[in-house]
């Protein structure tokens, strides 16, 4: 399977590939990335960790900011 990938700390979008049947979380695995640090939204839509992923899904994952 396929995927367009933002990743807003690399600013750039790239093609991820992934065996089927694939969750958020592994993709976020496979990027070195703390579920804890981002939003992931799926074609617009904000998503949870154990939500499965298809095949061209377009996948926006923009990092969490927090300050004191």
């Amino acid at each position: 399977m396929k995927l367009k990938v933002f990743y807003d700390r690399e600013n750039k979008e790239k093609t991820i590939e992934l065996d089927g049947n694939m969750s958020v979380k592994d993709l976020l695995e496979k990027m070195n990335i703390n579920p804890i640090t981002v939003i992931v939204s799926k074609n617009d839509n904000i998503i949870l960790e154990d939500e499965k992923l298809n095949d061209k899904d377009d996948i926006k994952i923009i990092s969490v900011i927090s300050g004191g």
